[in-house]
């Protein structure tokens, strides 16, 4: 298996990145992160790598973080979500914003990514949410906050008042999940509201 590529870029497009290793060109599907990531046409890159093969295919994908190749291997483990897939919530959302939403229980807000309808996102919040811990984000704090918000009564109650104002699931919960969980349903809103509001 092709683990990782340091080479000299030889060419890029919205889909793919080739670089040359040892007079070979490896052509790595990528993400937009990824993508605009990337150095100049000619110069050095370094790319953490997948390697997906199948009987009908043998397709590498590259990524410029490490964690957004555990993100994607991640991701494809859920029965019937391939590469594409992976490759398209990685590129129309962060990596950090994409176990938010699972943890948090925002199949909606996965949805944004080409191709995921509702059903699909679903599916992934389901398999994944005893498994978001396992990747390391820099953001494990946060992630275990917003799953023990979720958990208590009134924390949930201020997360789906927050929702029906209009905020994302995973939005409402990283906010609630910064305050205080003995304050009241109405406390922890007013209080998140202002929070939520200092963001935009």
């Amino acid at each position: 298996m092709i683990a990782t590529l340091r080479g000299k870029l030889l060419y890029s497009d919205t889909l793919c990145a080739v670089i040359e290793c040892g007079g070979v060109g490896f052509k790595c599907f990528v993400t937009r992160n990824t993508l605009n990531k990337l150095p100049n046409v000619g110069e050095e890159v370094f790319l953490h790598t997948f390697m997906s093969v199948r009987e009908d295919a043998l397709d590498l994908y590259g990524f410029i973080d490490k964690e957004e190749l555990e993100v994607f291997k991640l991701i494809t483990s859920v029965n019937g979500v391939g590469a594409k897939i992976g490759i398209s919530l990685l590129s129309d959302l962060p990596a950090s914003q994409i176990m938010l939403s699972i943890a948090s229980n925002d199949p909606k807000t996965l949805t944004a990514a080409s191709g995921v309808g509702l059903k699909l996102a679903q599916r992934i919040v389901l398999e994944l949410k005893e498994k978001v811990g396992s990747v390391d984000l820099g953001n494990d704090t946060e992630i275990r906050s917003v799953q023990n918000a979720a958990a208590s009564s009134s924390t949930a109650d201020a997360i789906e008042a927050l929702v029906s104002l209009g905020y994302s699931k995973s939005e409402a919960a990283s906010a609630v999940a910064r305050l205080d969980p003995a304050l009241t349903s109405d406390e922890l809103v007013k209080q998140a509201l202002k929070a939520l509001t200092r963001r935009l």
